[in-house]
């Protein structure tokens, strides 16, 4: 949310004017509704005209000049995160560095849809606090994150393949059998003949075709949120997509993708491997699997750019940036957290005084 209201440009399709006293109306999680910070009033957000689309992987390549996501653009000094909005911000939320205006050429995919924030802000502090009191040790300065400047809601950029496959794999198939094994034993100080049951696997070739459609596989487009943290925070309530609109923008920020889409499909290919890998294995039967070969053929190749909503944040401490994020859907956190020295040598220091007192009772006191 805005510290102080800024009168928007009458002529900015990003920026949406209050009809009561003029200020930034901002989107509303978990509504379909823009309301003013300052007044209160509410604009209810158009219905949609049409559905989210599916573009063939030949138009994301092709990077049409996009319309531009909201009415500034910056781009960070620290990690080169390029942020837009629809208000003048000064730190990035990802490094705490200065932004400075972006000046470069806008020439990328136009998000498809958007999945707007559910989690308000107030949700979102209760969520990181909670995070938070449950890191033994965490330096003080992890509480900074909540303040307004540091913390934002922004929405990070994902690609989203569908795809038929057809694969044709060779592999083999391990089904088991039992012998009986003699063996020696010593009992009692004796020597004495047992048997037991040994499993055994006996091989043999498989060779066969798979075919899946493939929905929403979803690739995170941004390396400015280390990935593991990004997949972390799944899942993403999907079906609640919107078709893009700039009012669901309006108060928040967009990170712009820097994965491109080629890249997304290569991501998206070796996540549909796993897959296809897993519908081999289950095709050959048997006890145990091993896939050797897997030739896919993809057909019906189609993607969209899709904005997901976090509430992000970074803090300084011993001159590293610390990153945490908050899905703004859900309330689950994900960051990184250093521990304090302090708190630590408190912690023992308090250790050693109790055993000691402990000690000096048991010795003279008791």
């Amino acid at each position: 949310m805005s510290d102080t209201a800024v009168p928007p440009s009458p002529t900015s399709p990003h920026e949406f004017p209050c009809g009561s006293c003029g200020a930034r109306l901002e989107y509303s999680a978990g509504t379909r509704r823009m309301r003013c910070p300052y007044c209160g009033s509410e604009e209810k957000i158009p219905e949609a005209t049409r559905e989210v689309r599916e573009h063939a992987v030949e138009t994301l390549f092709a990077r049409r000049p996009a319309a531009q996501v909201a009415g500034h653009r910056f781009v960070c000094q620290g990690c080169g995160a390029h942020i837009q909005g629809d208000h003048l911000a000064r730190t990035c939320q990802f490094c705490t560095a200065p932004l400075v205006t972006d000046d470069s050429a806008d020439v990328q995919v136009p998000p498809e849809a958007v999945l707007p924030f559910t989690v308000e802000r107030r949700a979102a502090h209760d969520s990181l606090a909670r995070w938070a009191g449950s890191r033994w040790f965490a330096p003080n300065s992890l509480k900074k994150v909540n303040e307004a400047e540091r913390f934002k809601s922004t929405y990070l950029p994902h690609w989203t393949f569908d795809a038929r496959t057809v694969s044709d794999y060779k592999g083999r198939r391990g089904e088991y059998y039992w012998v009986t094994e003699t063996y020696t034993a010593q009992e009692n100080g004796k020597s004495v003949t047992r048997t037991r049951q040994v499993r055994k696997t006996r091989w043999y070739p498989a060779r066969g075709r798979v075919s899946r459609s493939f929905d929403d596989v979803l690739v995170n487009a941004t390396t400015q949120v280390a990935p593991e943290k990004v997949d972390a925070l799944k899942p993403w309530p999907l079906e609640k997509a919107r078709p893009y609109a700039h009012e669901y923008l309006a108060g928040h920020e967009a990170l712009r993708y820097d994965v491109e889409p080629e890249q997304g499909l290569g991501e998206a290919k070796r996540i549909m491997a796993r897959t296809i890998e897993r519908d081999c294995k289950r095709d050959i039967g048997g006890d145990e699997q091993r896939v050797t070969s897997v030739d896919t053929a993809y057909s019906e190749v189609t993607g969209k750019l899709l904005l997901v909503p976090v509430w992000a944040g970074a803090y300084l401490h011993g001159g590293k940036t610390w990153q945490v994020v908050v899905n703004g859907c859900t309330g689950e956190v994900q960051g990184e957290r250093p521990y304090s020295a302090a708190k630590i040598a408190a912690a023992v220091l308090a250790v050693v005084l109790i055993v000691l007192a402990v000690f000096l009772y048991v010795r003279y006191g008791g």
